[in-house]
């Protein structure tokens, strides 16, 4: 209905000029990619031809990482603490036929929104241009190389990644990001040519502003008419404006709109309403080209006091960290993954997202937009000096693999960090430009002015201790300690400068590892807002000594006393916790293990036990959790005095790091042994029931660290709670199970659109012949995927999983693993199976097919 309703009013709208709109100017650029790898860097201009023979290349589908399908070896240690177990590295190539017949009048455009890394572009043989960050969006025209007439045209990519190990995490490698083809009139909004905000926003009206820039490719000067529509979130048009004016020959103008809405829809965290702006240029009464704008109206504002406010309501930004790799999958992440993982971060009551460390895909960030997530963009993780790939902190040795972006800084910065503005200015969700992460790290001055390093006369610990410097002792070290060639304020001010110049609606944050001497240079003086990584102990000396400056949490550890100390401060915005979800790379430990372990969420987008804390701090709603341990393994204890469980070391959750200590999901023991139960809630009181005999009733107020505890000697069985948050109750249970007898699958649709995009989360969980989930003993099983789907990865998120995801067979974890598959472009009812030894298998019914409307969701996530 309301495509039908737009249809409409879009008609109605340009019937007057007695011209239909041109048809759509951007056409997906994904399918029919031929790929291949080498290591050999010395035949560009044989692979660049039209006439080449690519036949026994891969065929691929974009978005496409390359290194994912490879495999985990200890062989690949040395760079494992930067990017993992897989080997990266290579020269990849990518060619792409087709044909392109373009009226004299028209122009056409490549654009990519993300090829890491180091890439160059040709069409039929001449270079367009290249691109080193891997990261941020870019474009190239196409019509002086292109062949006309119908006559066949190969755009090629070469992609070199032979520097594997330049960022500190896995990166992946290829266009792993989307493509498109642009065409249009030479009179046209260019790419990311407008830049819509909403300065005054009420509940009665909302002013909206539209810049809108025109090119003009012609040689003579242009006169055209510029009309803008505004269709609200129900498809009907609220408001509308036309503009006249003209354009010199090969030039640009920019001209300005501002529109008044009444009683608009906010973009809310809570209904994330968006609009579109339905830009039209007429060109003596002809549409020649039309522009599609998604915004949000909404307003934003950060007091040193008080916080954060959005549509002038205060909260707190209850935000986590995200690495942009969604484990299995690699860094080609379909859509529909990114939806199934932020659903259950908003399920767990996240409500921002910082991209980290670098600039999100727009394919993420729409997704953002409309999920009603705050994100922070952030830019760069190295600036004029690279940070050490394997340990973080400033680099210990150079070599060629391990060179990053601060080799290319100087030349890049500006191009790089504004193409990432001009593309994602428009979304709604964006509500913080961050220039940069620990940056402070490369500048060894910035270390030395804290007294935190190499002082002789101070022992604490930096994590937890204040500054043994006084502001004055540190500004005074700033100035006379000897620096490099580049300073940390400089480049701060330069990277502010050039963000201000393209959007001054948002704020400029940095996340500052170091923030009692970036407050003390023109660093912590040109942001708007300045972050702080592990340093909440600092939050009152940065209120105190900063009273002026907004400070807030940007990497912070998914504990409770991280929380509790944000909640006791009004001053303090909200946090990042690092991290949202588990990522690949940045090892510490040992073989084997492909990622971090942070995450509340893990590989395999199921909830952890940290989760499930933070969502009993985050939600209104009751909700509890059961964590279970042998005590002699647990953090606990019993107290000899009163026979109740305790923490081993009473204070040591106010010092807890990344990763939650070891519990299990399960109840499944040895008889009478003497078992550590912790339940994470927010309700005021829980009872503790085992096989419905009451273990006692205990306050939340009891337990300073928030987690419900009690010793219990295991009793096969259910294990239950009951409790109240206020005056709504609320149950829940564990269940031990027997011997494994099945593998259940659950899918999270019936049906996929054979889009050749869509895809459908498995996941199989061994069971009882009661239907209980068995998740202290694993097994291999092996997944039957069809024709028809396509096979994305399979993994059990278990940090020490270090199996092929490109496979059809994975050994357990917590009795369960996952699997992911995607539509092809062909339609029919296909079976997805599973089997395993000695077990009773399963199967799911999926329907592939072009139209999906009547699809059944069956789950927002499967966890």
């Amino acid at each position: 209905m309301k495509k039908l309703i737009y249809l409409v009013i879009l008609t109605l709208a340009v019937s007057c000029h007695a011209n239909k709109p041109i048809e759509s100017r951007v056409t997906d650029f994904n399918f029919g990619w031929k790929f291949d790898l080498t290591q050999q860097n010395d035949d560009t201009n044989k692979r660049t031809k039209v006439d080449f023979i690519d036949e026994a290349w891969e065929d691929v589908q974009l978005p496409h990482d390359w290194v994912i399908k490879g495999s985990y070896e200890l062989k690949n240690e040395d760079t494992a603490p930067a990017t993992g177990y897989i080997y990266g590295g290579g020269i990849g190539w990518y060619r792409k036929n087709f044909s392109l017949s373009l009226e004299e009048n028209q122009i056409a455009y490549v654009l990519f929104d993300g090829v890491y890394n180091n890439s160059e572009v040709f069409l039929n043989g001449k270079k367009l241009g290249e691109h080193a960050y891997g990261y941020s969006p870019f474009y190239y025209e196409l019509n002086a190389e292109l062949n006309q007439n119908g006559a066949e045209n190969v755009l090629s990519v070469k992609v070199d990644h032979s520097r594997y190990a330049d960022s500190r995490w896995y990166t992946g490698a290829g266009i792993y990001r989307n493509v498109e083809l642009i065409v249009t009139d030479k009179l046209h909004i260019p790419v990311w040519g407008t830049f819509v905000n909403t300065p005054k926003v009420s509940a009665e009206e909302a002013e909206v502003n539209l810049n809108t820039e025109i090119a003009n490719k012609y040689t003579q000067t242009q006169s055209f008419k510029l009309e803008t529509h505004i269709i609200n979130p129900q498809g009907i048009e609220v408001a509308q404006t036309t503009t006249d004016t003209s354009v010199e020959a090969n030039s640009k103008t920019e001209i300005n709109q501002k529109i008044t809405v009444k009683k608009p829809s906010l973009w809310s965290i809570e209904k994330p309403y968006l609009y579109t702006a339905k830009t039209l240029i007429y060109k003596e009464d002809k549409v020649v080209d039309e522009y599609e704008t998604t915004f949000g109206i909404r307003s934003i504002k950060f007091d040193a006091n008080t916080g954060f406010y959005l549509n002038g309501e205060n909260m707190k930004i209850k935000g986590v960290c995200l690495h942009h790799d969604a484990g299995l999958v690699g860094t080609a992440v379909p859509k529909e993954v990114w939806r199934r993982r932020l659903a259950l971060l908003k399920e767990g009551g996240c409500n921002a997202i910082r991209v980290s460390h670098n600039p999100a895909s727009e394919e993420f960030l729409d997704l953002c937009d409309e999920m009603g997530f705050l994100v922070q963009d952030e830019f760069f993780d190295e600036w004029d000096y690279p940070k050490d790939k394997r340990w973080n902190q400033k680099q210990k040795k150079q070599e060629y693999v391990t060179d990053g972006y601060a080799y290319i800084f100087q030349e890049n910065a500006e191009k790089d960090l504004k193409n990432t503005i001009l593309a994602h200015r428009n979304h709604p969700s964006i509500f913080q430009w961050s220039i940069g992460n620990e940056i402070e790290w490369t500048y060894p001055y910035m270390s030395a002015a804290t007294g935190f390093f190499n002082n002789m006369n101070w022992s604490g610990n930096y994590f937890w201790s204040p500054p043994p410097y006084s502001k004055e002792k540190i500004r005074n070290q700033l100035e006379t300690l000897p620096k490099e060639k580049y300073t940390i304020g400089e480049t701060a001010k330069k990277l502010v400068k050039w963000t201000k110049e393209l959007d001054t609606t948002r704020p400029v944050i940095a996340n500052c590892i170091l923030p009692s001497a970036s407050h003390e240079t023109a660093y912590g003086e040109s942001i708007d807002i300045v972050g702080y990584s592990y340093r909440r102990v600092l939050y009152d000396y940065g209120h105190k000594n900063y009273p002026n400056k907004v400070i807030m949490g940007t990497e912070n550890l998914a504990q409770y006393h991280e929380w509790k100390a944000i909640m006791e401060r009004p001053f303090i915005a909200g946090t990042f916790l690092w991290t949202g979800i588990h990522y690949m790379g940045e090892i510490r430990g040992a073989w084997p293990k492909k990622g971090t372990g942070s995450g509340m969420i893990d590989f395999a987008g199921f909830a952890g036990p940290s989760y499930h804390m933070m969502k009993t701090l985050w939600n209104e709603e009751p909700h509890a959790h059961f964590a279970t341990q042998k005590i002699e393994k647990s953090i606990n204890k019993i107290d000899p005095e009163t026979g109740l469980l305790v923490a081993k070391k009473p204070d040591a959750w106010k010092k807890a790091l990344w990763e939650w200590h070891d519990v299990n999901e399960h109840w499944n023991y040895q008889e009478q042994e003497m078992i550590s139960v912790e339940v994470y809630s927010n309700c005021n009181e829980l009872e503790l029931f085992l096989n419905d005999k009451s273990l006692g009733l205990r306050k939340l107020s009891e337990f300073e660290d928030h987690i419900y505890k009690w010793a219990v000697p295991f009793t096969k069985g259910e294990l239950k709670v009951v409790g109240k948050k206020g005056e709504e109750a609320y149950t829940t249970s564990i269940h031990s199970a027997n011997s494994a007898k099945s593998i259940q699958l659950a899918i999270d649709k019936t049906a996929l659109n054979a889009d050749g995009y869509d895809v459908a989360h498995v996941v199989a969980q061994i069971v009882d012949e009661n239907g209980h989930p068995v998740k202290h003993e694993e097994q291999i099983i092996h997944f039957n995927v069809p024709e028809g789907l396509r096979l994305l990865g399979v993994d059990n998120g278990a940090i020490d999983n270090v199996q092929d995801h490109y496979a059809k067979s994975i050994e357990t974890s917590n009795g369960r693993a996952l699997l992911i598959v995607q539509a092809t472009r062909g339609e029919g009812k296909v079976q997805v199976g599973v089997t395993a030894e000695g077990l009773k298998g399963d199967e799911v019914v999926l329907e592939v097919n072009t139209d999906n409307s009547q699809a059944q969701v069956l789950e927002s996530r499967i966890n």
